[in-house]
């Protein structure tokens, strides 16, 4: 693709990428196919081919509108282009920086500010949000159906076992799956235990800063990864092996740190470090002989579907992973069609884009209900609760699967 982005833009580290990925587009239109907004609106400024002749005229000096800032906004960030994309385009950082250009140029309304504003400062923060969601538990009972589903119930954590091993890993928490889901770490070191490998939570990590980064608040969400970065960096120094990272959301964004921080010359290399060391739960499975925890699964009748999060296997590329390290394990995983569509949470997204997020999460739930299965499994907080709003079958992450089943 040809460009000619404007000279203020032009040699600036934003231009620069930019003009490198809209040059590797051909123009071919294989990204439409896969696309979940294009499915929906059948609008081709709503899908990647579109969206990329939009961030490509911004930077050659077109006007920039409203108009341009809604389609970009309606995108999920899912990266189903990518998978699909013969050409490599790395749609998904050309999308943060047209995010980010447009920010700067059109001013949102003032109730759509106050409400990014809050997300940004209610999701984000671990003690912030514990509070909330126990106020939210508390008046539960109370609330009409619809914000009763939101509000998933009070789930104390298991007891954690971790003995003393050869191989030690940290565990990252993030933000809200502690409250949310507070027996997923939980039932990832009492597993991980079996497979002789200790591990640590560390204290003063905090938000992997996705958040804010794809809704453009790219200084906040480089806070918060230089604070990540600080914290882990003594432990990297004493035999760590790797990051584990349970919430395939937040695993995306940290294996992305080497890139975001790719030119800070305090960060860059430690970031590209982290980035290299940092494995979805799935990747430990694979490096290690689980014959030993296969033997003790039981419950192998019970039929799974497997939702398989966007950040997995766009985002990290780990296309089938996880699906092979349960049927590896012996459990009976349901056929799920159309399983590289998104589920409609992505991030913040189900709160920003309520219209077209429901519509995708009855199209997952659908697809993921055909094959009858006893419980759907996932590996990331946000689809795992969204899901669970549309659904009376269980929707558990799948290493707590693996905890309980392995538990007998």
């Amino acid at each position: 693709m040809q460009t000619f982005i404007i000279e203020d833009l032009k040699n600036t580290q934003a231009g620069k990428e930019a003009n490198r990925i809209l040059r590797s587009c051909v123009h071919c239109g294989f990204c439409i196919a896969t696309c979940p907004t294009y499915r929906l609106l059948g609008d081709e400024l709503d899908s990647p081919r579109g969206r990329i002749y939009l961030i490509k005229g911004m930077l050659e000096g077109r006007e920039t509108t409203y108009k341009t800032q809604l389609h970009l906004d309606r995108c999920l960030t899912c990266r189903a282009c990518e998978t699909n994309c013969p050409s490599g385009v790395e749609y998904g950082h050309l999308l943060d920086i047209g995010r980010q250009h447009i920010s700067s140029r059109v001013k949102r309304a003032p109730g759509d500010r106050l409400y990014r504003f809050l997300l940004r400062n209610l999701l984000p923060y671990r003690r912030r949000f514990s509070f909330l969601l126990s106020v939210g538990q508390f008046f539960r009972p109370v609330f009409p159906g619809i914000l009763k589903k939101m509000i998933p119930l009070r789930t104390p954590a298991l007891p954690i076992t971790s003995g003393k091993h050869l191989h030690r890993m940290i565990i990252f928490a993030g933000c809200v799956q502690p409250s949310l889901a507070p027996n997923t770490n939980a039932a990832t070191a009492r597993v991980l235990d079996k497979l002789s490998i200790s591990t640590i939570s560390v204290d003063g990590e905090g938000c992997c800063g996705a958040i804010d980064y794809h809704m453009a608040e790219i200084n906040e969400a480089g806070k918060f990864i230089r604070k990540n970065i600080d914290a882990w960096w003594p432990y990297i120094n004493e035999d760590i092996e790797a990051i584990i990272t349970t919430a395939s959301g937040c695993g995306a964004m940290i294996k992305d740190y080497g890139y975001i921080l790719r030119d800070d010359p305090d960060y860059a290399d430690k970031a590209r470090q982290i980035s290299s060391m940092t494995k979805d739960i799935s990747e430990i499975f694979t490096s290690r002989n689980i014959a030993q925890l296969k033997n003790k699964i039981t419950q192998k009748n019970k039929i799974l579907a497997f939702q398989n999060p966007c950040t997995l296997q766009h985002g990290q590329k780990l296309y089938s992973t996880t699906e092979e390290v349960l049927v590896q394990l012996g459990f009976n995983l349901s056929r799920v069609p159309d399983k590289d569509q998104c589920c409609g949470s992505a991030g913040v997204y189900s709160f920003l884009q309520p219209y077209l997020s429901l519509q995708l999460q009855k199209k997952k739930i659908n697809a993921l209900l055909s094959g009858q299965p006893d419980v759907i499994a996932t590996s990331n907080i946000g689809c795992q609760l969204y899901l669970q709003q549309a659904t009376d079958v269980p929707v558990k992450h799948w290493i707590e699967l693996v905890d309980e089943a392995s538990n007998y």
